[in-house]
């Protein structure tokens, strides 16, 4: 059974995953805007995102809100925070790749406590919350249990924030390449670590992610068994928006993510963000 918090975040996310299945079929008449170098978004990001705080503020109208495009507005109650992906893969969804999903986390002072990642186009519907493990579609799930970098398959990203740095992740990949089977770059942030969460993926990792990213996929991982962690080992940042604005991050069971964080620190990609 969802707990009741969790149960309103999935009635915000179907509500917003309606908004952007409406119009899949008229991509081309959507008003879109450049946010930044190659980083767009649209009207149905916004719309989505209005409907799915329109559900949360409905339950919890104390809460601030940390959202993708309508930034931080802070609540009454400064323990709580919802942090929202309204349509993380959009350059996906502009495109027509049936990839993206909603990502909402509640954020209790810093950490998030309950999370969902909803996939409106396969309705796959991936729910946490803290200390009660991670599900999909109401079905527990674990990480993979893979004892290492052998044999991996590892997602990744490539942000347009990051691409000074490019050089050296294509190094990193080089280097996890040797023994990892593959590397997947799949456009959306929180489903990849949904993935990791349950199995259909070893790893992640990735740089130049914002905490609406991520925040629900951290959790997730974390509720389904696994890791954590930036570049350099350490713990996440937090999650309410008073964090650093752009993150690194590594996801995975124990065994493989110790060994994926080693490598990013030995093929000298953690060492491109010391400058």
């Amino acid at each position: 059974m969802l707990n009741p918090v969790v149960t309103v975040m999935v009635k915000a996310a179907r509500a917003g995953g309606n908004v952007l299945l409406r119009s899949i079929n008229k991509l081309d008449a959507l008003n879109v805007v450049q946010k930044d170098r190659m980083d767009y978004a649209s009207e149905v990001d916004q719309d989505a995102e209005k409907a799915i705080i329109k559900e949360l503020k409905r339950a919890y109208p104390d809460y601030g809100v940390v959202g993708e495009e309508g930034g931080a507005v802070p609540g009454r109650n400064p323990r709580y925070h919802w942090v929202i992906d309204p349509l993380d893969g959009t350059s996906n969804y502009l495109h027509g790749i049936p990839h993206y999903c909603v990502s909402i986390a509640l954020v209790d002072n810093g950490e998030p406590s309950d999370a969902v990642i909803f996939d409106p186009l396969r309705n796959e519907l991936f729910t946490a919350s803290r200390g009660a493990g991670a599900q999909l579609n109401e079905r527990k799930i674990r990480v993979a249990e893979r004892k290492g970098l052998d044999g991996a398959l590892v997602v990744t990203g490539f942000p347009p924030r990051e691409r000074a740095r490019v050089d050296a992740h294509l190094d990193c990949i080089k280097a996890l390449l040797k023994d990892a089977e593959d590397v997947r770059r799949s456009g959306s942030a929180a489903l990849d670590l949904a993935y990791v969460a349950c199995g259909r993926a070893d790893a992640y990792f990735e740089a130049g992610v914002k905490a609406w990213d991520i925040a629900a996929g951290v959790l997730l991982v974390r509720e389904a068994g696994g890791r954590v962690c930036d570049f350099r080992g350490a713990n996440t940042a937090r999650m309410d928006g008073t964090g650093p604005e752009t993150r690194q991050l590594v996801a995975g069971n124990l065994k493989v993510s110790d060994a994926l964080q080693k490598l990013i620190v030995s093929s000298g990609y953690a060492k491109a963000f010391d400058k």
